[in-house]
């Protein structure tokens, strides 16, 4: 009889301030245990979201604007999604500090853990999503190819250039002298920026899909 994976998910509010970090820790570590989740998916989740809530109340927003944190997780943990919102402007990114440099290595960590991570403008309202993904170790993944204008490109995704792969790391527009929408994409080859027409077609990877092969313990998505 083949088996079966649940999924469980968890979205609560942070205020914007430093003791909602260890807040947050803390409810993921309360989760991943009431959902039985291996010890390697707690230990890199806990850093990464550590990152991710710490950007997210440093950010500049209204005061009266609360920081959403929403926990995915499938099976005993072998695909863990966090994603953490804020009302801030503008887009993290990785930054390369200095070996003296004190701060700015929070997104370095969360990309040296995660399977893969990205920033998605918020549906409604104001703000961004940062997410990451993490996979347990041996677990196997399945991708599907897809074709998407070069405008909807975003950092983490992997994407076809040259005969080969690469994660995109930052992303922005800017207007043509024409006036027409340009996007600026900087790829992991550390090559130069690539500018390339808003409607380019371009080759990603869709998000991958955990080969998950352990029975979960029999539960309901859990919600806020």
């Amino acid at each position: 009889m083949a088996e079966h994976s649940s999924t469980y998910e968890h979205a609560f509010r942070l205020s914007r301030c430093r003791s909602s970090v260890p807040r947050a820790r803390t409810v993921l570590r309360a989760k991943l245990g009431e959902w039985r989740a291996s010890q390697a998916a707690s230990e890199d989740s806990e850093l990464i979201l550590s990152e991710l809530v710490t950007n997210a109340v440093r950010a500049p927003a209204p005061g009266d604007r609360m920081v959403g944190v929403r926990i995915e997780c499938r099976g005993r943990g072998e695909l863990l999604r966090l994603e953490v919102s804020d009302a801030g402007a503008g887009r993290p990114e990785v930054q390369r500090p200095r070996e003296l440099d004190k701060g700015g290595r929070g997104l370095l960590l969360v990309e040296a853990l995660a399977h893969r991570w990205g920033v998605d403008e918020r549906p409604a309202g104001i703000g961004k999503t940062v997410w990451a993904e993490l996979l347990a170790p041996g677990v196997k993944t399945a991708s599907a190819e897809t074709q998407v204008a070069a405008v909807s490109l975003r950092p983490g995704q992997r994407v076809r250039m040259w005969g080969a792969w690469h994660t995109v790391r930052a992303v922005r527009s800017e207007r043509y002298a024409s006036g027409g929408l340009a996007v600026i994409v900087v790829l992991d080859d550390g090559g130069p920026a690539l500018r390339l027409h808003a409607a380019e077609l371009l080759t990603v990877l869709t998000a991958p899909v955990a080969d998950q092969r352990i029975q979960a313990p029999t539960g309901s998505v859990i919600s806020a």
